[in-house]
């Protein structure tokens, strides 16, 4: 069996082609293994995508039908910054939130990213800024467990670096949004910390693109190809 589906790097820009480039890597390059839901997925097993200037110009791709939905981008930001969604995980409606399992830690309510900006406040250098979402009395068994599992932190040279790390990731649907609010995040940890953005270091175990959305993908790439004149 080929193993070209395990392991793969990309590094580019900006956040829109990091999108569009990991798009193209599970289309052209996944693996079609099965799911836990029934519908077959094309998979990379260890995807890393390093994103040299996370505010570069374009950060939102065009293409992206998802974003394309009015409002719902900066509602997914305010969910993931703001905690609008957080009430629904007190009254047991959703799972978690990532604004939960980063700021309110449980069972404590431990604010793991107060603690990423005061750890490097007080050493910039520091390899021990990093905050997780996984709860394993909460998680283990779930149905929907989180995806985002570690983000990390560190200075050098007067820039920000953030790395993140995820178990699973709908490149599709997911990705794009996932990764501009961690920048966002990312923006305000340097703001706090008076000094620049760095690179964005995005490592998905299981990057992958779900059945449902061939289509849609299929459209995307033939747009992609027809643009750049039948060549990526």
């Amino acid at each position: 069996m080929s193993q070209g589906y395990v392991g793969a790097l990309i590094k580019v820009r900006t956040v829109s082609e990091a999108w569009e480039k990991a798009v193209l890597k599970c289309w052209d390059e996944g693996l079609e293994t099965p799911t836990e839901y029934g519908e077959k997925s094309r998979e990379i097993l260890g995807l890393l995508v390093v994103v040299e200037e996370p505010f570069g110009n374009p950060r939102i791709h065009r293409g992206d039908l998802h974003i394309a939905t009015k409002g719902s981008l900066q509602k997914y930001i305010d969910e993931v910054l703001e905690g609008t969604l957080d009430w629904a995980v007190k009254e047991g409606k959703i799972h978690y939130t990532y604004h939960e399992r980063l700021f309110s830690y449980p069972p404590k309510g431990i604010n793991q990213m107060g603690y990423i900006v005061e750890k490097l406040s007080r050493s910039i250098f520091s390899r021990r800024a990093q905050a997780i979402t996984w709860v394993p009395e909460k998680d283990m068994w779930a149905d929907s467990p989180p995806c985002l599992q570690r983000v990390w932190c560190t200075v050098r040279d007067g820039n920000l670096i953030m790395h993140t790390t995820w178990r699973s990731r709908d490149v599709f649907r997911a990705m794009h949004m996932n990764m501009l609010a961690m920048t966002e995040l990312q923006r305000i940890i340097a703001e706090k910390l008076n000094v620049n953005v760095g690179a964005y270091v995005d490592f998905s175990n299981s990057a992958h693109l779900y059945e449902k959305s061939y289509g849609d993908v299929e459209r995307f790439v033939s747009v992609l190809k027809k643009r750049s004149g039948g060549q990526f």
